[in-house]
């Protein structure tokens, strides 16, 4: 294997842990912005509200793109595993 093939490897499972990685983390960073705007307002202070939601964003996502997010992985892994052969 050369160094060239290494290189390229190592850039594609940066890739695709940004793209799995990416959404989830958005969209509770959106949740924790709303949360803490909301919880400004009303002057509600309560930590477990902010977990609770990002807990539910997650679940929810995760059920629905996860199995986008696990065909991913595996082609992924099914290149690596071309590459050794």
């Amino acid at each position: 294997m050369e160094v060239n093939q290494i290189i390229d490897v190592f850039r594609d499972g940066i890739a695709v842990a940004i793209r799995l990685g990416a959404p989830i983390l958005l969209v509770c960073m959106l949740i924790g912005v709303i949360v803490a705007i909301l919880q400004a307002v009303t002057q509600i202070h309560e930590q477990s509200i902010g977990f609770v939601l990002k807990l539910i964003v997650v679940v929810m996502f995760l059920s629905l793109g996860g199995g986008w997010m696990i065909e991913s992985l595996q082609e992924y892994t099914y290149s690596l595993f071309e590459l050794m052969k």
